[in-house]
């Protein structure tokens, strides 16, 4: 419930509300969003495009960061909405050859004035509330494609349900987006670790890869969700990591193959049961590369444990 509507309920000022929203949200009773709060770990309703974009602001931009060093020149992929994605988007722009299919029209404005970009935008009808194009049109126009990775958000992350949404649309969409895609790559900052919304988008045994940034020492939501996913197969990229900002230095994130000490997850991809280049009888825009190296971030020290 928004802070206004609160104030309404009790009859008191959104001054005196807001106090004691904070007080509960001390004592675990709720969690605090932009504008008012959301029962804990409930299946909230998303916020709009004006609170997401105000939240976890640094995080995202590192998550982006790091995430661009995944795509390679001449590359094609699809890129789905949500304001972690457009601040991807931006960094995008300096790739060349690379082709973006897109159902996200902050995506699309991002990457307008890249010379060097091609960007293919889905059908469907408009969805006011994060500017992405949803519905049976936007689902049709990605019937046939083929891309080597999807790069998708959502409003929610866990071990159990993997990626999800609070709208069925979105929702929908994403999934349409996964399946056109060999590998798929999820950006989600430690806030949406451990929350499930209504909708699943991407179970966990179809995330090749998950973007993320640094969970604070007193998370342990964060860091209990992470060790599962890590468990499931799934590889942790931490944005923030040693040497994070400084594309000069060598990249720490350690390859799937490489000998020696692993510090890594290993790569999921034959769970999907998509070879390289295959399903879809549409066009084949190119098939999927192993992911790279990026700078400015690392894997996380996380291995499935033994059972």
């Amino acid at each position: 419930m928004s802070l206004r509507e609160l104030a309404r309920v009790v009859q008191t000022s959104e001054v005196t509300v807001r106090r004691d929203v904070r007080a509960l949200e001390a004592e675990g009773l709720l969690d605090r969003r932009h504008g008012g709060a959301v029962l804990p770990g409930g299946f909230a309703r998303e916020s709009g495009f004006p609170q997401k974009s105000h939240l976890a602001t640094a995080e995202k931009t590192a998550i982006a960061d790091l995430a661009a060093g995944f795509v390679e020149e001449g590359e094609a992929i699809v890129v789905g909405a949500g304001t972690t994605t457009q601040e991807l988007a931006r960094r995008l722009a300096r790739v060349p050859g690379l082709t973006v299919v897109t159902n996200s029209l902050l995506v699309a404005q991002a990457l307008a004035h890249a010379n060097r970009v091609e960007v293919v935008m889905t059908g469907g009808t408009l969805r006011g509330s994060n500017y992405a194009l949803v519905g049976s049109g936007a689902e049709q126009s990605l019937q046939g494609l083929r891309v080597s990775r999807a790069f998708l958000s959502g409003s929610g992350l866990t071990a159990e349900r993997g990626l999800s949404t609070s709208n069925m649309l979105s929702a929908s969409v994403d999934r349409a987006l996964v399946q056109a895609a060999a590998e798929v790559v999820v950006l989600a900052d430690h806030t949406k670790l451990g929350t499930d919304t209504m909708f699943q988008t991407v179970p966990t045994d179809v995330i090749t890869r998950l973007v993320t940034d640094e969970p604070p020492g007193h998370d342990d939501r964060a860091a209990t969700e992470l060790q599962a996913l890590a468990d499931q197969g799934v590889q942790i990229a931490v944005a923030g990591g040693p040497g994070a900002g400084a594309a000069q230095q060598a990249p720490e994130v350690v390859a799937a193959d490489r000998r020696g000490p692993r510090r890594d997850v290993p790569l999921p991809g034959q769970r999907r049961n998509l070879a390289p280049g295959g399903g879809g009888s549409g066009p084949q825009l190119r098939t999927a590369a192993p992911l790279a190296e990026p700078p400015g971030g690392r894997v996380a020290d996380l291995a499935p444990r033994r059972r």
